[in-house]
């Protein structure tokens, strides 16, 4: 049984994780003085293999698998994660407590050249893992090309930047980039008409077991209201299509006025059919889950459904 005035927090090792944990860390240390907060370093199946893309090594649960294991355990009482990799499908033991604030969702392109996207050369390489960047890329860029990017995200900014390397650029998450201090490299921040974010990108998502009444109510302080309520939306629009199975599918909400607006977005993997869809509701308990749900299902209509299988043949092929 863990000291009732301590609280272990579980996180991936990368530069990155440990910035998230010791940002969470320093939040509960600061609500509660009193509070010993240590934090427990774990690696995860997708940091373990690096040399095949996200889809081909399982999608679902690869940053993790691992840390969720040790909740169940109870090695640790919080894991952090970026809420973006947790997939939709939830263990029935485990809750989201927190969603701090949300840093930017927006995605960035750093080129060695200092071009934007629109402006690289004819057939110019692009670096990315992820199967939705790759889609909107080239439903805009259709002559590009789309190299796997793997790695955390210096290392990323160094092979952009590699003279040797084979890309002309990369696409990263903008919020990554400022917890890191990296964001001088950014040439250009994506706008959503061209590259929707992944859902939930750019937020926290501080996990515990649900019948932990102690953790949940520290938790409760660092909870954000509305950016809890936007990724709800765009998780809901995600589980509704796709589950979490990292496919071409993106969602971007916010609040303005007490009146939530939702963008979901499916694409094809050569960029050839875009499917988006928009919506609005007012933000109230439960609106924003069913307004994912309403737009999941419009863009079923317009043929999601199909695409995903799709793609999801071509991944696993």
């Amino acid at each position: 049984m863990h000291n009732p005035q301590s609280v272990i927090i579980g996180s991936r090792q990368s530069k990155l994780a440990t910035w998230q944990a010791d940002y969470v860390a320093a939040q509960l240390r600061t609500l509660y003085p009193g509070l010993t907060v240590t934090i427990r370093f774990f690696i995860t199946h997708g940091d373990r293999v690096l040399d095949k893309s996200l889809p081909e090594i399982g999608g679902k649960g690869v940053f993790t698998a691992e840390l969720e294991a040790a909740l169940h355990m109870g090695e640790i009482d919080i894991a952090v994660h970026s809420l973006k990799d947790l997939p939709t499908e939830s263990h029935p033991a485990f809750v989201i407590g927190a969603v701090p604030l949300r840093a930017s969702p927006y995605d960035v392109l750093i080129s060695r050249s200092g071009q934007t996207l629109a402006n690289l050369p004819n057939g110019a390489s692009i670096g990315t893992s992820s199967l939705r960047r790759a889609a909107q890329i080239k439903a805009v860029r259709p002559d590009v090309h789309i190299i796997s990017l793997r790695g955390n995200v210096p290392t990323r900014i160094e092979k952009a930047l590699n003279a040797a390397s084979p890309y002309d650029a990369i696409v990263l998450a903008q919020a990554g980039l400022e917890r890191l201090d990296m964001i001088q490299n950014v040439v250009e921040v994506l706008s959503p008409t061209v590259m929707l974010p992944a859902p939930a990108q750019g937020a926290l998502g501080i996990q515990c077991r649900v019948a932990d009444s102690r953790v949940r109510g520290l938790l409760a302080a660092l909870d954000h209201a509305e950016t809890h309520a936007a990724v709800d939306a765009e998780r809901a629009f995600l589980a509704a299509l796709d589950s979490g199975c990292r496919l071409p599918v993106a969602a971007l909400a916010y609040i303005d006025n007490n009146t939530l607006h939702l963008t979901g977005r499916v694409a094809s993997l050569n960029g050839a059919t875009v499917i988006t869809v928009e919506g609005t509701t007012a933000r109230n308990p439960g609106n924003g889950e069913m307004l994912g749900l309403q737009l999941a299902s419009q863009a079923s209509a317009q043929g999601a459904d199909q695409l995903l299988d799709a793609i999801r043949k071509q991944v696993n092929a």
